[in-house]
């Protein structure tokens, strides 16, 4: 939905360059970003010259700025400000646990159907063995389809087994699902650094696509300007359905255009 507020002519721009425009008023707007994709330019990825920040200043000089954290590889639902005064308000509201947050991911193996994973993680996870101070982080994990697939990873086993979740993070650590997810050994298929390498190279032939299976499926909070309640979505992209149709699945898949919270 796009108020009186967005120039329709820069939505459909935004659109041409990749960025489609989900959701806008005079305040906020939230983008469908695809994996692949630096929301800015980083020390960390200095050789990528291209990024979200940088496609949205060459359609316009709009003042904008990103609200919450999306990583390169990931793909979904990323809300900008559209004034120093939103950034602010949205911001805290992140910070104070305001806003819900879901993710869609394939994982290595049948998780637990519903599990809490509570593991303190290092600020940097480049860097977590240098006694720098643990932060508390929360992981909810929610199994919602199992399939297993009929080709070996190692010698052990004939098949391989993968699962759907869905994932709420209660705070926003850098990579906390990814890290989460491996501390519970049911590493995010496709995570070259937090992952398994034969794993996201074998789901990569069966499936047709190599990428990090995590997708920033939505956001329910309360609108800091309006007090309107808003829950908004980022329905998942094509390889998502070619995922779901390589089962056969075990359990019925959820309907991947409503995130579950």
């Amino acid at each position: 939905m796009l108020d009186s507020s967005v120039d329709m002519a820069w939505a459909d721009a935004a659109h041409a360059a990749g960025l489609p425009l989900l959701w806008a008023d005079e305040h906020l707007c939230v983008l469908h970003k695809p994996p692949a994709l630096l929301v800015h330019r980083s020390e960390l990825d200095n050789r990528e010259q291209d990024s979200v920040m940088d496609r949205l200043r060459a359609l316009s000089t709009d003042w904008l700025a990103p609200v919450h954290r999306l990583d390169k590889a990931t793909s979904g639902l990323l809300m900008l400000a559209r004034s120093p005064e939103a950034a602010r308000q949205m911001g805290s509201l992140f910070e104070a646990g305001g806003v819900s947050k879901a993710y869609l991911g394939l994982v290595r193996g049948w998780p637990a159907e519903q599990q809490l994973i509570d593991y303190p993680l290092a600020r940097d996870p480049e860097l977590p063995s240098t006694g720098q101070p643990h932060l508390e982080a929360q992981t909810e994990l929610q199994r919602l389809a199992r399939v297993e697939w009929p080709f070996a990873v190692d010698a052990r086993h004939a098949s391989s087994r993968y699962a759907l979740v869905c994932a709420r993070p209660h705070q926003g650590r850098r990579h906390q699902i990814r890290r989460h997810a491996k501390a519970v050994s049911h590493p995010l298929v496709g995570d070259t650094t937090h992952g398994k390498a034969p794993h996201n190279h074998a789901v990569a032939r069966h499936v047709g696509t190599p990428r990090l299976w995590l997708h920033a499926w939505g956001l329910r909070f309360t609108h800091p300007f309006t007090a309107q309640p808003l829950r908004l979505t980022a329905p998942p992209g094509p390889e998502w359905q070619q995922l779901c149709a390589s089962g056969p699945w075990l359990d019925p898949l959820p309907a991947l255009d409503t995130p579950l919270f």
